[in-house]
């Protein structure tokens, strides 16, 4: 890969390097790694990179990291325009809903480059969420949109976006937890090294701001996780431990097992064996259910309805519902059994390929052996007649997306 490399994949924080590590791997010489350096603390971000076996970027942003969200974005669109402007690439990929997806899909639309918008059209209608705001703006920019289901594409549909515009890839997470998943023997010296049974502890994320912040609910979500009964493993993201700490919580923390935050791999390890899962992260909503195991949501609403619907996931407030369902799902001894039959709703494992085929294609460069596809190809109109040429050659996708 090197720094005129065709699509830059423009990233900054640990669950984009996660998402987006194939991509990266699948574009090779063609591709720039932008990293807007949005997680700024190394045990975020520094890490993932080495463990996802990917280079270093080529970029990297500076002075980011703990910004406020106005600012933040609007030095990353400034630092980004500049970079293009000097080395244009052809295309730009973002994932998701962070201030760096929004600052790279702005930047590379004033500088005339066609964006292609991983993981598109999730919609929580919660504009309280900065992340929906943020989804919302490259919803607008984005030239091609890879959405992970069908749900999604029908969200941008109902908002206007031409079908020839979409594509239905499947979720990269899927193949994102299996090829970060370690074996048995690694998995088992994990649950030693921290301490808790196979199939007998609770394991628990949270770093939202709508949880964090107010000292009543956090209080209220550490009360209950205290009176599950079973060990509660909580790898405390910074934000957490802060919030915590201000609000003379860290007692409360420490009651339930608060350890430094673990990488992705070993998250993935600690989960598969946990009996229960409670997060607010939007990925772990993902992850779940590749991995066949219970989550709680703790959230007011959820831009992933697709893991609530398909049994693996239950959105709940803080309070005292979460005490009583969790100790349901840990009494029902047949729970595993049942997920472990039911397919994710995520897709097959094949997003990456798809997207890197797409994003190779809108840029005009070979993408090797064509996947065999049946739906129409991409012909919308554009801003300019270099995106629509470069729109034009974007290959169909077959729909459905197999599940895995």
């Amino acid at each position: 890969m090197n720094r005129g490399g065709s699509v830059a994949v423009v990233l900054g924080t640990r669950p984009e390097i996660v998402k987006l590590a194939r991509v990266v791997r699948g574009l090779g010489e063609h591709g720039r790694l932008v990293y807007t350096g949005q997680h700024y603390d190394d045990t975020l971000s520094g890490s993932i990179f080495r463990g996802m076996n990917l280079p270093a970027p080529q970029l990297r942003l500076g002075g980011i990291g703990g910004m406020p969200r106005g600012k933040q974005i609007g030095a990353m669109i400034s630092a980004l325009c500049d970079a293009f402007t000097v080395d244009p690439p052809r295309a730009v990929v973002v994932q998701g809903d962070t201030n760096s997806t929004s600052a790279g899909a702005q930047a590379a639309q004033y500088c005339d480059i066609p964006v292609i918008h991983v993981e598109a059209g999730l919609r929580s209608r919660d504009r309280a969420m900065p992340e929906e705001i943020n989804r919302q703006v490259v919803g607008v920019l984005a030239e091609l949109h890879c959405a992970p289901t069908e749900v999604a594409a029908a969200n941008l549909r109902a908002e206007g976006v031409p079908p020839s515009r979409i594509r239905v890839t499947g979720n990269t997470i899927v193949e994102a937890v299996t090829d970060s998943l370690p074996g048995a023997e690694e998995s088992r010296a994990m649950l030693r090294r921290y301490g808790v049974p196979d199939d007998g502890f609770v394991l628990v994320t949270l770093h939202r701001p709508e949880n964090t912040d107010d000292p009543h609910r956090l209080r209220l979500i550490l009360d209950e996780l205290e009176r599950l009964g079973l060990p509660v493993l909580f790898p405390v993201h910074p934000r957490t431990l802060h919030r915590a700490e201000g609000f003379g919580l860290r007692r409360a923390l420490a009651g339930l097992g608060a350890v430094d935050p673990v990488d992705h791999r070993a998250f993935l390890g600690l989960a598969r064996h946990a009996r229960l899962l409670v997060s607010d992260s939007g990925g772990v909503q993902e992850e779940c259910t590749v991995l066949k195991k219970p989550l709680i949501v703790l959230r007011n609403s959820t831009e992933r309805p697709e893991a609530v619907e398909a049994g693996f996931a239950t959105l709940l407030r803080p309070g005292p519902d979460l005490g009583r369902v969790a100790r349901e799902y840990i009494a029902d001894t047949t729970l595993a059994a049942r997920l472990a039959s039911r397919p994710s709703p995520y897709g097959d494992g094949r997003a990456s390929e798809r997207i890197v085929e797409l994003a190779l294609a809108l840029a005009g460069r070979p993408a090797g052996p064509p996947t065999p596809h049946t739906s129409p190809a991409l012909h919308g109109p554009s801003a300019a007649p270099r995106r629509a040429a470069a729109a034009d050659a974007v290959p169909p996708v077959a729909s459905p997306v197999p599940s895995l």
